[in-house]
């Protein structure tokens, strides 16, 4: 028998402002942490950059076609921080506002729901220069970006995410060393970017609120380990429980339930 999603089932993409948009150097965009690491040597597979990546920025009109021919109803995009405030903070960007606002427009004229994503990786070179997510300032420039955004487009946008992957930017970025910044700092250390990563969701959250024009749903997308019962007994699914809060603990938890 055939398969039948369920009844609101979305069926969408979902793409990464450093990964899509190119157009590195246009309308007054400031670097990313993503630019810095991207450009130096041996950090990714053939020197590849995200200068150009697929150009989105100057062919979104082309790809929002190329959804709507897909039957796409959701297209999950980022913003990238830099493009709205080139050094974190200070005066925003109306050129990188507007870019996020015509995207906005074209995907509804299609019928395509906008999701908007407001961190995924990209941020300002100049907060990271200031410490980064080490520094608790990054998470009260988010909150701040955050707001901004959400006034700019929540009269047309709906539904946003804060921050993707805490735990892929901050351990893979800050502990292991992988992914941009590059660093591998030591446990305690790695624990306070923890920390800011997760007060910068609950300050962008109360930030999108104070600032949506009209009724907005505000989640996050985060990449949970998730902890399955070897086998189907009630200690074992007990224990698969406990094991989901605490291999969580760092970010879900912390968010979901306080501690």
């Amino acid at each position: 028998t055939p398969h039948t999603f369920p009844k609101g089932f979305l069926w969408g993409s979902a793409t990464a402002s450093y990964q899509v948009e190119g157009a590195v150097n246009v309308d007054g965009r400031g670097p990313s942490i993503w630019d810095t690491f991207s450009h130096t040597p041996g950090k990714t597979n053939d020197g590849d950059t995200g200068d150009v990546a697929n150009d989105h920025y100057h062919l979104y009109k082309q790809d929002v076609a190329l959804m709507k021919a897909m039957g796409l109803q959701t297209y999950r995009f980022s913003v990238a921080w830099p493009r709205i405030f080139p050094t974190g903070t200070g005066s925003p960007n109306p050129k990188g506002i507007d870019f996020y606002s015509r995207l906005v427009d074209e995907l509804l004229s299609n019928n395509i729901q906008p999701y908007c994503t407001l961190f995924h990786w990209d941020l300002p070179q100049a907060l990271e220069d200031k410490g980064g997510w080490q520094s608790r300032d990054t998470s009260e420039a988010f909150a701040n970006y955050a707001g901004y955004v959400s006034e700019h487009l929540s009269d047309r946008v709906k539904h946003f995410m804060t921050l993707n992957e805490m735990r892929s930017f901050v351990d893979i970025g800050y502990r292991d060393g992988r992914h941009a910044p590059g660093l591998q700092l030591s446990t305690d250390k790695v624990n306070q970017v923890r920390h800011h990563a997760v007060l910068a969701h609950g300050l962008g959250v109360q930030a999108i609120r104070a600032h949506a024009k009209g009724n907005v749903k505000v989640g996050l997308a985060e990449n949970a380990e998730a902890c399955a019962p070897v086998i189907e007994t009630a200690e074992h699914i007990a224990a698969a429980r406990t094991a989901m809060r605490e291999e969580n603990a760092g970010y879900l938890t912390a968010i979901l339930e306080g501690k």
